[in-house]
């Protein structure tokens, strides 16, 4: 293929892309989730916080691409996101040394007859995190119900039936490219229509 007509295509996505095309999204999604995935898994060395920030990288994209200049592909602008995003994810954790960890059956003390266990709180949620917790949990389904039915469906048969990509596009006959664009889209309408609901 010529850079010409590839500098075409991409113009042609670009300006689809800025006017709200949902396809348009699919096809950026399909054409750039194994890369940004890829590139989000090297740097946090975890499948789901990779899975979280290439989702939030193409969320972040679809809110921003009416700012996109074009000094750069589409596909770069992506990693340069899905990299920040990766990198803040993990300074985030770093700082809470989520990578540390210790068993709760190690002695203190010199005569080792204690252990952590012994000293430390338990896992009792206090009063208000449990409240908080509930009306999340009440405020969820509606929020669900509230979304266009091809974003509620994905939703649903990823989170509540833990299918695949694959089992969600054989089972909705669409592409797994849609299936993530949707996962991607579905996130960010439940985001605001929480916001709405507090």
């Amino acid at each position: 293929m010529s850079s010409t007509l590839q500098k075409t295509q991409s113009d042609n996505l670009l300006d689809r892309l800025k006017d709200g095309d949902d396809n348009a999204f699919g096809e950026l999604v399909n054409a750039n989730w194994e890369r940004i995935y890829n590139r989000a898994n090297s740097l946090l060395d975890n499948r789901q916080d990779a899975e979280e920030v290439a989702q939030d990288t193409f969320i972040r994209a679809r809110k921003s691409i009416v700012n996109f200049r074009g000094d750069c592909s589409i596909s770069t602008w992506l990693y340069h996101i899905a990299t920040n995003l990766a990198r803040n994810k993990h300074w985030y954790w770093w700082r809470r040394k989520r990578g540390e960890s210790i068993s709760l059956e190690t002695p203190i003390g010199e005569e080792g007859d204690m252990t952590i266990s012994d000293v430390i709180a338990g896992d009792d949620v206090s009063p208000a995190e449990q409240a908080a917790s509930d009306e999340f949990m009440s405020l969820l389904p509606v929020a669900i119900e509230k979304l266009p039915s091809k974003y509620g469906d994905v939703l649903r048969l990823r989170n509540e039936l833990d299918l695949s990509y694959e089992d969600i596009a054989v089972r909705m006959d669409i592409s797994v490219g849609t299936v993530k664009s949707r996962l991607s889209r579905a996130r960010e309408y439940l985001r605001e229509e929480l916001e709405k609901l507090r």
